[in-house]
């Protein structure tokens, strides 16, 4: 008992030091710049500083603007994440259920997947329309076609011989899929959110590029347009903590599943 005490107390001190170490690199980081900045050893211009950065951050925060911002983004990225995983879960599940279609459908996702995404962005605002849904549409697209060749991979690699004893106790298809299929499966669909977060937010910065007048992406491109650059910055630093927090909330979900699998 004691010993298993100590391996605890060792766990959460080693844990401590991590977070300690992280968020010093962090601090570190930022006084440096600021320091760069202050001394003129870097050109502002180009890079700004944290304090300056950190003005903008709060003017935009006091008259609401940055919210209103955060929040088209945050929407969009949702919708363009939810619905790619959606679809492609479901196109998925058809792949595993159906040889044949699995067959044909192949080498139309192997040419997907190779196709540059981004650069197709603003051909898919086109043929969608401009706003949000055109946004949503890119976001969508390179995240639907990662999910397909994913979780159709992961489906057939389960134990045949798991599926073949099932299959022996008289057990339909669709209840391998719902019984075995799906549950052995859920820590890797977890992992598999996490990757699309990234390209989410990818496929909403490129729409907002392109077309909105509104959202983090709009206030990256509008900054560098007029040469501001701590608006710039203050758009990628907000982006990198966006991302952080939806990654941070997928990743507490697949610690429970993974406590829970061990149960």
């Amino acid at each position: 008992m004691n010993n298993r005490n100590d391996y605890l107390k060792k766990l959460k001190k080693v844990k401590i030091k991590i977070i300690v170490a992280q968020i010093s690199i962090l601090v570190c980081f930022f006084l440096i710049w600021e320091l760069l900045g202050k001394k003129g050893l870097i050109n502002t211009f180009l890079f700004s500083y944290p304090s300056d950065i950190g003005k903008l951050f709060v003017d935009y925060l006091i008259d609401g603007t940055l919210f209103k911002h955060i929040g088209i983004s945050v929407a969009e990225t949702m919708l363009g994440l939810l619905i790619g995983m959606g679809v492609g879960l479901l196109i998925a599940i058809i792949i595993w259920w159906n040889e044949t279609f699995s067959r044909i459908i192949d080498p139309y996702l192997v040419v997907l997947n190779a196709l540059p995404k981004t650069a197709l962005a603003p051909i898919i605002i086109i043929w969608v329309g401009a706003g949000m849904k055109g946004i949503v549409c890119v976001a969508i697209s390179i995240s639907l076609v990662l999910t397909i060749m994913s979780a159709s991979q992961y489906f057939k690699n389960v134990d045949l011989e798991k599926i073949l004893m099932l299959k022996s106790l008289g057990a339909t298809k669709f209840q391998i899929l719902t019984k075995l299929i799906i549950p052995a499966n859920i820590l890797n669909l977890i992992s598999l959110v996490k990757i699309n977060i990234g390209m989410s937010w990818v496929g909403v910065i490129v729409g907002e590029f392109i077309i909105s007048k509104e959202g983090i992406g709009y206030l990256i491109m509008y900054g560098s347009q007029i040469f501001k650059m701590s608006l710039v910055m203050m758009g990628v630093l907000v982006l990198s903590v966006l991302s952080f927090l939806m990654y941070e909330v997928v990743n507490i979900i697949e610690l429970i599943g993974r406590k829970n699998e061990k149960k």
